[in-house]
């Protein structure tokens, strides 16, 4: 089994799934996501599954994201391969968004772009105080995928704005205090709250809420108003503006952070919250973030920062545009296109 990236079976009524590619922190592929997939679909009309757990084997985290030097290589050529998994993971965030049976994600770690994106869909998200959560894809050149548009925009005031800019990471205080974890547990008792769990497979929410502990103050709840003040707009150049206006050692730090980002990637990043505010479903989220995605992962921009984070590992892309004022309004358009016909991304 141990060669096995997916581990599905059921269990006293209860549909597991574990990722189990720990050596990559379970980074998502396209065979993982359609695994994942088969066993949904599988449980989705079976009485004897009552509901799912997914959790992961190893101590070094949930899930670290995609597999971003795949989408890289692909998107040096002809990016088939990589909507090719964008369309699986997509269609896996989807499917687990609309489940008809409580999904319960245990987020015991890293917990990042794509392990966001098959956890944020569960009724029952627990974390533990091992968890670091984080959405950093402006550092890439990309866009806080996997259902960032729809998620983050729902977050409280502009905190998502502000995590999806800044990649800022997280700890369980703040993400239980702003709602993207349910639930508090400490990493010692998540043995013992899955034995609850397949004792009591029906009702998840129950069994987390019977177990749930204190994850304790929120750091972030100091910042909040400023992140609401400061983060509102809707031009990357204003958010600049506030923050240098602002001036506070806190403001200016976010400003600093801000400046190492991929310029095109703040800008597409901002107008996909914007968009995926007013949005009335996910599905009609997923579709503009596949046309987005296989887009962007042919620009410069991913291309080099996938180089400098993770493949040469300096740490120093050089973006281009380097600015703000290099992207205008008909560039984000052309990416932001929705596709047509069998182009376009669908649900299962």
């Amino acid at each position: 089994m141990s060669e096995v990236e997916v581990i599905a079976r059921v269990e006293s009524g209860v549909g597991r799934i574990t990722l189990n590619r720990p050596k990559a922190i379970h980074a998502l592929n396209r065979g993982m996501c359609e695994a994942m997939i088969a066993a949904l679909l599988d449980w989705r009309g079976d009485d004897a599954v009552s509901s799912v757990l997914i959790d992961h084997a190893g101590e070094r985290g949930f899930c670290a994201g995609g597999d971003i030097r795949m989408i890289a290589e692909s998107g040096a050529g002809d990016a088939s391969e990589a909507k090719a998994f964008f369309r699986a993971e997509y269609q896996l965030n989807h499917l687990m968004f609309d489940y008809p049976k409580p999904i319960t994600a245990i987020v015991d770690g890293i917990v990042m772009g794509g392990g966001v994106g098959i956890s944020e869909p569960a009724d029952v998200r627990i974390a533990t105080e091992r968890t670091t959560y984080a959405m950093p894809e402006t550092g890439i050149g990309l866009f806080p995928d996997v259902g960032g548009g729809w998620f983050l925009p729902r977050l409280p005031g502009q905190t998502g704005v502000w995590l999806a800019l800044t990649g800022a990471r997280l700890k369980a205080a703040d993400t239980t205090a702003l709602g993207i974890h349910t639930h508090y547990i400490d990493s010692g008792a998540v043995a013992a709250l899955k034995d609850e769990l397949l004792a009591n497979p029906s009702d998840p929410q129950a069994v987390a809420d019977r177990v749930a502990g204190d994850a304790g103050p929120a750091p972030l709840d100091a910042h909040r108003e400023q992140i609401d003040r400061l983060f509102a707009f809707d031009t990357v150049e204003e958010i600049f503006a506030a923050l240098e206006a602002d001036g506070s050692e806190w403001a200016l730090k976010q400003l600093a952070t801000l400046k190492t980002k991929s310029p095109q990637s703040l800008k597409v990043s901002l107008r996909q919250i914007r968009t995926g505010a007013k949005l009335t479903s996910f599905a009609e989220n997923m579709a503009m973030e596949y046309a987005l995605g296989g887009r962007v992962v042919q620009t410069h921009d991913f291309q080099e920062g996938v180089r400098a984070v993770i493949i040469d590992k300096d740490n120093a892309p050089n973006w281009s545009p380097a600015g703000l004022e290099g992207i205008d309004n008909a560039s984000l358009d052309r990416l932001f296109a929705p596709l047509t016909g069998d182009d376009a991304w669908t649900p299962l």
